[in-house]
């Protein structure tokens, strides 16, 4: 058993000396289990079609004034197989939650990936049926990215978050009981967050079934109710992602590109020195690139080279190992057993 990760007001809000003490912890934690390799792994966005109304999301459906987009197969596939960077070694297919998207798109999608390469498949598509979750499966995908992204129940409902808080851990509950590596995440400093807020989020990812974890900060989105709020806290967030790491040495946690929207030039690397063991090269074709609109159209894209820099620039390089490789050796390493979560208290 690790010790205890003991949560207090103090750590998420700590700056100057203690920070970076925090941080050179959670670095120290992920180097213990993963030396200084990142995965990294490339994402196309390939419909931004959405069922749900997020607050916080500028694809919410009630955002009349976005150009819908569902992309092309062979478009996409030619993408992949013939123009990728050579680096990435895994790619994550993305969606609104658009189940038109999955049969018509990502399911053709996967099942030519599977036939044409070795890269590792990883989907993020938001809450479907256990049929759909099946296919895509059986087609090749491994890894399912599904957020929660706040663990207090009625600012989940306030936020218009998909369903419920309920019914999206048991659809996370679902898709690990069935064979899938699931990643999840969370968003700090929306308006109103409190900071026992934010450790109940923390506290609920220790609990669920989960390979990995991220951490995104709060971007005021186009068309979205949230629009004239204040940017989170990019401090704050780097502070979740310390702890994280600090309560699973053993989970993949990605940079996401919003931290270099929190805090421009600065805050992607300074993920990465703070536990991030996970990068995303954008894929998505630049002419329906602007349309998939999370936070804003003017997006900080993380290409290649902006990626290889970041990571060379801070000492790290990228894994030779496909994330999907390293997720199934993993689990054959049975005799080994798997590490155990790190208690969580308050105090």
């Amino acid at each position: 058993m690790q010790e205890p990760v003991r949560l207090s007001a103090e750590l998420f809000q700590v700056r100057g000396r203690a920070q970076e003490l925090l941080h050179q912890k959670a670095s120290a934690a992920t180097q213990a289990s993963f030396g200084r390799k990142v995965f990294l792994r490339g994402v196309v966005e390939v419909s931004n079609y959405c069922r749900e109304n997020c607050a916080y999301c500028g694809m919410r459906r009630a955002n009349e004034g976005l150009h819908r987009f569902r992309a092309k197969v062979d478009q996409i596939a030619d993408l992949i197989l013939h123009h990728r960077p050579n680096s990435i070694t895994d790619i994550n297919i993305q969606t609104g939650e658009d189940p038109v998207a999955v049969r018509e798109v990502v399911l053709p999608l996967i099942k030519i990936l599977r036939r044409e390469t070795n890269l590792g498949v990883s989907v993020c598509l938001g809450s479907l049926n256990p049929k759909l979750y099946q296919e895509l499966q059986e087609a090749g995908a491994t890894t399912y990215i599904i957020k929660f992204e706040l663990a207090d129940a009625p600012m989940y409902e306030r936020m218009e978050s998909p369903g419920t808080l309920k019914e999206r851990i048991e659809h996370i509950r679902l898709l690990a009981q069935t064979g899938w590596n699931v990643s999840s995440g969370f968003i700090a400093g929306l308006p109103g967050q409190t900071i026992p807020m934010l450790a109940a989020n923390l506290e609920l990812a220790r609990q669920l079934p989960l390979a990995g974890c991220s951490v995104s900060p709060f971007i005021p989105g186009e068309a979205t109710p949230l629009s004239a709020e204040k940017t989170g806290d990019i401090d704050l967030t780097l502070n979740c992602m310390a702890l994280l790491r600090l309560m699973r040495p053993d989970w993949v946690i990605p940079a996401v590109s919003a931290l270099n929207l929190a805090e421009p030039a600065k805050g992607y690397r300074r993920g990465l020195r703070t536990g991030a063991n996970l990068v995303t090269i954008n894929m998505t074709p630049s002419e329906i690139r602007q349309d998939y609109v999370l936070y804003k159209r003017e997006r900080f894209i993380m290409t290649e080279e902006r990626i290889l820099s970041a990571i060379a620039a801070e000492g790290l390089s990228p894994a030779n190992q496909s994330l999907a490789a390293f997720y199934a050796e993993r689990e054959t390493r049975s005799n080994l057993g798997h590490a155990q979560p790190a208690e969580v208290t308050a105090v």
